[in-house]
C-alpha cells in the first residue's frame, strides 16, 4: 500500500469515534461477508466433484444429490449476505448521523470570525455531500473490506491446491490488477478533493443568487450570474469527466490483466489435462475461480474509487473538527450586580480580520439598568460593529467590554446572550408557526407571554389577521410576511425571552414612522427595567434616549442627550439638519 494509501485510511480512521457503541455491528458485518464469501470459494471444488464423479460416471443421484446442495448452499448464501448488508447499513446509517450531528455542534461552536474565513458555502457542503460521501464509503468498506481480499486470496490459494503452476499463472494476474487498482486510487484521491472544492462554489454560486434573485433582476444581471454560474458549474463537470476517464479506465485494465491471466490458465490447463495431470472438472473449477478474482478485483477497484471520494471528503471534515474556535468561552454566568452598568464600553477599540483600519477607535460609555442609549452615525461608522461587540460575535482589539459590571470575555456564551438579546436589520423567521418562532427565544412561553410580546413589538395585529392566529404557518425564511411584519415578529421573539439588555439594530428600518414611535413607546413602557441600546439612522429613533452616542468612521464623536448634541456635536448637527425642518430642530 502506498504511503498516499495510508495517508487517505487514517484520514477515515479519524472519524473512528463514530464507531462508538457499534461494535457488534462493526464485527458482525464483514463476518457475515467473509461466511458468504467462503461458500462462495466452496462452489467451484463441488462443481468439479459434479463433473469428474457424477457426470463421468454417469452417476445422476450423486449429480442431483450435489445440484440440491449447491442450491442449499446459495439460498444460505443470499441470507448471509441480506443479513451482511442489514448490519452494514445501519452501521453506516448510525455513524452519519453522529457525524453530522457533531458537525454541526461544532460548526456552531464557531464564531462569526471563524464562519466568515472558512465561507459559509463549503461549511454546508461539508455538512451534507461529504458527509453523505464518507458515510456511503464507510457502508461499502464493510460489506468488501474482508469479501472482497479473502475471495481474492481464497482463489489463489485453492487454484495452489488444484495445481501450483496454474495457481502461479492467477497469483501473477492478481498481483498485477492489485498494483493497477492502487495506482489509479493514489492517482484519483485528490482530483476528487478539487470536485469537492468545485462544489463548494457552485453551493456558493447558488445561495447568493437565490437569495439576491430581487437585487439580480433590478439590475437585470441573469445573463452575466449565469454566465458565472455556467462556468463554475463548467470547471466542476470538466474535472468529474477528466477524474471519470481516469476511472473507467480501471475496469478495462483489470480485465485485461484477469482475461490474460485465464488465457494462460487454459492454455497451461489444456496440456495437463491432455497428459493426465488435471481433470477437466479441476480446470473447470479453475476457470470458475479465475473468474471469481476477476469478479472481486472488479468490486475492489470500485470499492478503491469510492474509498478516494470518502478519503477527500473526510480530509475536508477533519479540517473543520481541527478548527479550534477562535473565541475561548468564558467559565462565569452573567449576573448584573448591584450598582454596576448594564453595558459599559471602556476605551474599545476593534478591526475586522484584514481590514486596514479600526472598525470602532477608543469608545466609552455606560448604559445603567432601564435606560436607553441612541446610536446614531453614517454608513460604515461602526454602529453594528458596536451591537456584534456587544453580543460578542467578535472579541475587541483594545479596551474592555462589559455587562452588569463583568468582561464578556469571562461570561459563558449562554448566560451571556440569554441576558443580552440583539434584533438586526435583516432579521431571519424560521420555518414552522408563529409560535414556534416566538418560542425560539423562551421555550417555556404561554400563550399570555406571546400575546404581550406580540402586543409591545406592534404585532398583534399581525398575527391576528393570520388564519389560525399563533398557529398560522411561517414559511421558510418567513416569505409569507412582509419585511415590516417579519422585524416585528422578531423583536417580538426577543421580547419573549425578557433580556436584561435589549439591542436594536435598525430593527425598525421597514417600519413606518407612527408604528417605529408606537413601538417605542410601547418598549419603553412595558421593559422598564430593560436596558436598551437602538442604533438607527434615523433622528427620531433616537432623540429620546436617555443618552445618544454619535459615531464617524468608527471615532466617538459625541455622547449627550438630543438637546447637548445640538449644542456641541457638529456630526449630529449635520444628521438633524439632513432629517429634521428647522422647526422640529427648535423643538
Amino acid at each position: 500500500m502506498t504511503s498516499q494509501t495510508a495517508a487517505d485510511g487514517s484520514r477515515m480512521f479519524k472519524l473512528r469515534r463514530y464507531l462508538a457503541g457499534r461494535y457488534a455491528e462493526c464485527v458482525l458485518a464483514p463476518l457475515f461477508k467473509m461466511l458468504e464469501a467462503l461458500l462462495q470459494l466452496i462452489v467451484p471444488l463441488v462443481m468439479a466433484q459434479v463433473i469428474d464423479v457424477g457426470i463421468a460416471k454417469g452417476d445422476g443421484p450423486y449429480v442431483l444429490a450435489h445440484g440440491a446442495v449447491l442450491v442449499a448452499m446459495g439460498v444460505f448464501a443470499w441470507v448471509v449476505a441480506v443479513i451482511a448488508q442489514y448490519f452494514s447499513s445501519k452501521l453506516a446509517a448510525a455513524f452519519g448521523t453522529a457525524l453530522r450531528d457533531d458537525l454541526f455542534r461544532h460548526v456552531l461552536s464557531l464564531s462569526r470570525e471563524d464562519v466568515d474565513r472558512i465561507g459559509r458555502a463549503t461549511l454546508v457542503t461539508r455538512i451534507t455531500n461529504d458527509s453523505q460521501q464518507v458515510q456511503d464509503g464507510l457502508n461499502m468498506f464493510f460489506r468488501l473490506i474482508l469479501r472482497s481480499p479473502m475471495v481474492t486470496f481464497g482463489t489463489v490459494v485453492a487454484a495452489f491446491i488444484v495445481d501450483g503452476v496454474e495457481g502461479a499463472t492467477l497469483l501473477v494476474a492478481v498481483i498485477v490488477s492489485m498494483a493497477i487498482v492502487l495506482t489509479f486510487m493514489r492517482l484519483t484521491t485528490e482530483r476528487y478533493r478539487a470536485i469537492q472544492r468545485g462544489l463548494d462554489d457552485v453551493l456558493l454560486k447558488t445561495s447568493e443568487n437565490l437569495e439576491g434573485v430581487r437585487v439580480l433582476r433590478a439590475f437585470r444581471r441573469e445573463d452575466a450570474e449565469r454566465a458565472g454560474f455556467a462556468q463554475a458549474a463548467g470547471t466542476v463537470a470538466r474535472r468529474q469527466v477528466s477524474t471519470g476517464d481516469l476511472s473507467a479506465l480501471i475496469n478495462p485494465l483489470t480485465y485485461t490483466a484477469i482475461n490474460c491471466g485465464l488465457i494462460a490458465l487454459l492454455w497451461f490447463g489444456g496440456f495437463q489435462v491432455n497428459v493426465g495431470n488435471l481433470t477437466q472438472g479441476q480446470l473447470v473449477a479453475l476457470v470458475s475461480y479465475v473468474s471469481q478474482a476477476l469478479g472481486e478485483l472488479l468490486k475492489l477497484s470500485n470499492l478503491i474509487v469510492l474509498l478516494s471520494k470518502a478519503s477527500a471528503c473526510a480530509k475536508r471534515i477533519n479540517e473543520i473538527f481541527a478548527t479550534t474556535p477562535s473565541m475561548k468561552d468564558g467559565t462565569q454566568q452573567a449576573a448584573f450586580a448591584p450598582g454596576a452598568p448594564a453595558v459599559a464600553f471602556e476605551n474599545v477599540s476593534f478591526a475586522y480580520p484584514g481590514a486596514a483600519g479600526n472598525a470602532l477607535d477608543s469608545v466609552s460609555f455606560s448604559l445603567e439598568p432601564g435606560a436607553t442609549l441612541g446610536v446614531i452615525g453614517g454608513t460604515g461608522s461602526g454602529k453594528t460593529t458596536l451591537a456584534n461587540l456587544v453580543m460578542r460575535f467578535y472579541d475587541v482589539t483594545a479596551g474592555v467590554v462589559r455587562v452588569g459590571g463583568s468582561d464578556v470575555r469571562t461570561l459563558t456564551r449562554r448566560s451571556l446572550r440569554r441576558a443580552v438579546s440583539l434584533v438586526e436589520q435583516g432579521t431571519v423567521l424560521f420555518s414552522g408557526t408563529v409560535a414556534s418562532n416566538l418560542r425560539w427565544g423562551n421555550s417555556d412561553a404561554g400563550e399570555k407571554d406571546m400575546a404581550a410580546a406580540l402586543a409591545t413589538a406592534q404585532a398583534a395585529g399581525v398575527v391576528a389577521g393570520k388564519e389560525g392566529g399563533l398557529s398560522a404557518g411561517v414559511d421558510q425564511f418567513g416569505r409569507n410576511f412582509s419585511g415590516g411584519q417579519r422585524q416585528r415578529l422578531a423583536i417580538a421573539r426577543t421580547l419573549a425571552r425578557r433580556p436584561r439588555v435589549l439591542v436594536l439594530d435598525d430593527a425598525s428600518s421597514a417600519l413606518d414612522f407612527a408604528t417605529d414611535a408606537a413601538l417605542r413607546r410601547a418598549i419603553h413602557r412595558d421593559c422598564a427595567n430593560t436596558a436598551v441600546i437602538t442604533i438607527s439612522q434615523r433622528v427620531t429613533a433616537v432623540r429620546q434616549a436617555d443618552q445618544i452616542l454619535v459615531l464617524d468612521g468608527g471615532r466617538q464623536v459625541g455622547l449627550g442627550t438630543h438637546e447637548e448634541l445640538l449644542a456641541s456635536c457638529p456630526v449630529y448637527q449635520e444628521i438633524c439638519a439632513s432629517q429634521l425642518t428647522e422647526e422640529e430642530v427648535a423643538r
